[in-house]
């Protein structure tokens, strides 16, 4: 018997899972294939914000960036590093969004120094950047830390019940709340209006001659060096999805792909690709996370009164499946926004905190009810 089971061992679920142990729960997590085994632990794991002219994205992202900085330092500082981010425009419609952020910032910027400049190519050196104080997480040994104080098993969910007031996992675990932090591989919860976009990653570490002291994003994302090791990746595929795709994926296209875009933006010499990291990474189709309850959808439609026809719907209207949430659809900003999203569905759980509509998983079913 637990108090909180958590489906899946990314960077959500250990976040979800260490908020919880904090907070003196009985927590289990459970993984099919291990602990940031997908798309977490193929991510580049960089801490950064937006940066857009504006919108809810924006916002989101700073404020969880801000949070999330001060998070890793404190809590994980051995598996995490401070590096001066150096983003930089790839074409010219890029480069005016840079140059109004810049204009409008509340960030602290810097300024690129000589030595990284003199390490990018020509047309890179020539675009529009912008340069802040941001960083880098080891994806897997900060996940792994993450749950240390809760029990951690290698089991697929395939059976996930609700009786007598308590959830029952593959007849075999029982929990008051379950959390689904599952991204884009198959749903546990199959509701018509809980839709995801998988975008397949690919990140390489690759020996080099070249010293890079910064973290930089242009065409890919490319980590500071580490013994001579820098990390090139990317969520380039959006076509690929190891549970229904023919073929398996070309890790050698994709090496290729990876070298000649991180090509185009810094100088690299004597490479050599010493690993290969790959997983499928969730995006929901608005760009927003989805946190917080899920709505019964056929209760919800067969209940008199709801107009579902409105423009701004009543979320505390919807009828939802007991203790059970769901943190989802990061993108590709994971490790900026899990931290910052686990502490809100935390307080939703165990405070019953109210969760943002533009979070709310529930957005979904309004919009896709109003349809109906």
């Amino acid at each position: 018997m637990y108090d909180v089971v958590v489906i899946g061992a990314g960077i959500n679920g250990c976040s979800v899972a260490y908020e919880m142990v904090k907070a003196k729960k009985n927590v289990l997590i459970l993984d099919m294939d291990g602990v940031a085994s997908g798309g977490s632990g193929a991510a580049g794991a960089f801490v950064s914000p937006k940066f857009s002219k504006a919108g809810e994205l924006k916002e989101l992202l700073h404020d969880a960036f801000i949070y999330s900085m001060e998070f890793y330092e404190k809590n994980f500082h051995t598996s995490f590093t401070k590096a001066q981010l150096l983003h930089i425009a790839q074409d010219e419609i890029s480069g005016e969004i840079l140059k109004y952020y810049k204009e409008h910032a509340t960030l602290k910027l810097k300024s690129p120094s000589e030595e990284i400049l003199a390490t990018l190519n020509p047309h890179a050196k020539e675009m529009q950047n912008i340069s802040l104080d941001a960083g880098v997480v080891d994806a897997v040994s900060t996940c792994q830390e993450m749950i240390k104080g809760a029990i951690f098993k290698q089991e697929k969910v395939d059976s996930l019940q609700y009786d007598d007031g308590m959830w029952v996992i593959n007849e075999c675990y029982c929990a008051k709340d379950v959390v689904l932090a599952t991204g884009a591989y198959e749903q546990i919860i199959k509701e018509p209006y809980l839709k995801l976009r998988g975008v397949w990653g690919h990140r390489i570490d690759v020996k080099t001659a070249t010293q890079n002291p910064y973290s930089i994003h242009q065409f890919v994302s490319i980590s500071p060096s580490k013994d001579g090791v820098l990390a090139i990746g990317a969520t380039h595929n959006v076509h690929y999805h190891p549970q229904t795709s023919q073929e398996p994926y070309n890790i050698q296209k994709g090496r290729a792909e990876l070298l000649q875009k991180a090509g185009q933006t810094l100088k690299l010499e004597d490479v050599e690709v010493i690993k290969d990291y790959t997983g499928l990474r969730s995006g929901s189709f608005d760009y927003i996370p989805m946190v917080g309850s899920l709505v019964l959808s056929g209760e919800t439609l067969a209940c008199g009164g709801i107009n579902f026809k409105t423009k701004k719907p009543s979320f505390d209207e919807y009828i939802y499946y007991p203790n059970l949430y769901m943190i989802n659809g990061n993108g590709g900003y994971g490790f900026v926004l899990a931290p910052y999203l686990a502490k809100i569905l935390k307080d939703k759980i165990l405070n019953d905190k109210k969760i943002s509509k533009r979070l709310s998983p529930a957005r979904f079913f309004a919009r896709w009810a109003k349809k109906l």
